[in-house]
């Protein structure tokens, strides 16, 4: 394995396609039905670099998540028009209304849904935090059915190829291995920063945050969860973060299993051409430099690595 630093890339599978974040850009790769693949490459404008102080711990995680989520509905409208579906492409506006929709589907299945039906429980016991542990495990109990019922859908199983396909990539990149379909293939599909790990995770940590709450009236219960979402988030994202740097740690491997154990159903093993688009979207969001390190062939490569370590960036000769 390379010893040289990584950047930090991570994505999302799309209709037909994989969506990668760089350290400057952000691809989104499709394959289109004439059988090429189109690759679209924009700039990252995060707000994080406008205020610095985002990028601290546990608020960090808030902010990435909200950027994920408006990105990845970009990237989902755009596969869907070059993978052939014309009429998908969204202006802002439909956008907007997208997020706002499936934001509040969202507050409705797992939190109106679990909290209300608590009602039922009431009749045996008073204590609150029984009836807040009750609810939590509730709440885990419809996402893992939600996965479970999504994940047999023909159309979202060929996502999910995807997905693998995805995972597999950054593994091989992270690696330090030349991009090829044949060092991909070789990897795992199963990966600890994955956004199912990340969900997983978030399920798991509110059912701990919400026990103390206390028991109001429902309204309350419903406010107090969506005003705490973001204390949650950006605690599973350092989690999460923690876990995909010493995933290599037998106790941190096994405080992620259950998320790994969940991608079995959100990843499939994908074919050679989903990864063909898998690796085309990282190698858009690499520097130049690195972008040709990961495509070299193996001998080349380590040549091209030995050169490195002995000569600065800048052409002068390292001296102790």
């Amino acid at each position: 394995m390379c010893n040289m630093a990584k950047f930090n890339i991570g994505g999302q599978a799309v209709i037909e396609g994989v969506m990668m974040r760089g350290p400057k850009e952000v691809a989104v790769a499709v394959r289109k039905a004439d059988g090429t693949i189109d690759v679209d490459v924009q700039p990252v404008h995060s707000v994080q670099d406008r205020y610095p102080i985002l990028k601290k711990p546990f608020l960090r995680g808030v902010v990435v998540l909200v950027e994920s989520l408006i990105m990845g509905m970009k990237a989902l409208s755009r596969s869907a028009q070059i993978s052939g579906d014309e009429d998908e492409q969204m202006d802002d506006q439909d956008m907007a209304l997208t997020i706002v929709v499936s934001v509040l589907l969202a507050v409705g299945l797992f939190i109106a849904i679990p909290t209300w039906s608590m009602r039922f429980l009431q009749h045996w016991t008073a204590n609150s935090i029984t009836l807040n542990l009750a609810e939590g495990l509730l709440r885990m109990a419809i996402f893992l059915a939600y996965i479970g019922a999504i994940s047999s859908m023909k159309d979202i199983q060929r996502v999910f190829q995807y997905h693998g396909a995805e995972h597999k990539t950054i593994f091989t990149y992270e690696a330090g291995l030349p991009l090829t379909v044949e060092n991909v293939r070789r990897f795992p599909r199963l990966h600890p920063r994955c956004g199912t790990n990340f969900l997983m995770i978030v399920m798991s940590i509110s059912i701990f945050v919400f026990a103390f709450l206390g028991w109001p009236n429902v309204w309350e219960r419903i406010l107090s969860r969506v005003l705490l979402m973001p204390v949650v988030a950006g605690i599973s994202y350092e989690i999460i973060r923690f876990a995909g740097r010493h995933d290599d740690r037998p106790w941190v491997h096994k405080l992620i299993l259950p998320g790994l154990l969940l991608q079995k159903l959100t990843t499939r093993e994908p074919d050679d051409e989903m990864i063909e688009v898998a690796i085309a979207s990282v190698q858009a969001v690499l520097p130049v430099d690195e972008s040709r390190k990961v495509s070299l062939p193996v001998e080349t490569k380590a040549l091209a690595l030995a050169v490195e370590e002995t000569v600065r960036p800048g052409g002068e000769a390292a001296r102790d």
